[in-house]
């Protein structure tokens, strides 16, 4: 068995299920994954909606507010098998609560007889849990991914439901805030989604090389003590030493 490959390559993976838990016969019904090269988002993002061949379990649809009916057209895992592990080969997976994602996934692969595939940690991809992370960094705290946006100030505000390329969008900038930093990872403007799988690059805008230079304003007194308030804050919820505070 041949080692997992060392990547700076992250996918931020998350499923929607028919239910839980997988050994009860549940599928997944949508997958949604956002790539970052390092800490910087590349655009790319991979995202699609399953028909499960089975029912889904009324609670699941109180999360998620995915419907049979909806399903009914959609290409089923085997259909797009290829080209999701081609997408998350060699990267570190990024996951909150990676144990049932991951559970899921190796459950779909084992399922179409690919063994090879059917533990994806076994030198194809590694795992962060973000789930493990807060846990450490906030022990006795809710650590949800609603309770870390509110934490991290991670807008989540269009949350309603659960939805995959949404939760892990959400997750991605709740990872780098958590890890040093947060970056703007809206998908806005990347059109709507047909039902099948994709993977979607976005369009990187770069500023002209002949733009006026602009005003540069130093910060006043009352400026400088916010940022310095809003460092301590960090500090104190991160509950490490910042590398710049001194």
């Amino acid at each position: 068995m041949s080692e997992p490959v060392v990547s700076n390559r992250k996918v931020v993976l998350d499923t929607e299920t028919t239910g839980m838990p997988v050994t009860d016969g549940h599928r997944i019904i949508e997958i949604g994954c956002i790539e970052l090269d390092g800490r910087q988002p590349t655009g790319r993002h991979y995202h699609v909606y399953l028909q499960p061949d089975r029912t889904i379990d009324e609670g699941a649809i109180a999360v998620h507010g995915i419907t049979d009916e909806y399903l009914k057209d959609k290409p089923r895992f085997k259909d797009i098998a290829d080209e999701f592990f081609e997408f998350i080969q060699g990267a570190e997976l990024v996951i909150h609560n990676a144990p049932f994602d991951i559970g899921f996934i190796n459950n779909e692969y084992a399922l179409l007889g690919q063994s090879e595939r059917a533990d994806v940690t076994a030198g194809h991809c590694t795992v962060l849990d973000t789930l493990v992370m807060a846990r450490e960094r906030h022990p006795g705290q809710r650590n949800n991914l609603d309770a870390l946006c509110k934490r991290y100030g991670v807008d989540n505000s269009g949350r309603d439901l659960h939805g995959a390329l949404l939760d892990a969008e959400i997750l991605a900038e709740v990872y780098l805030a958590m890890t040093g930093g947060q970056t703007n990872l809206s998908l806005a403007g990347d059109g709507g989604d047909a039902g099948g799988g994709y993977i979607s690059v976005s369009p990187i805008r770069r500023i002209a090389a002949d733009r006026p230079a602009l005003n540069i304003l130093p910060a006043n007194a009352q400026e400088l003590a916010a940022h310095e308030a809003f460092l301590q804050r960090i500090k104190k919820t991160s509950g490490i030493e910042l590398a710049w505070d001194d």
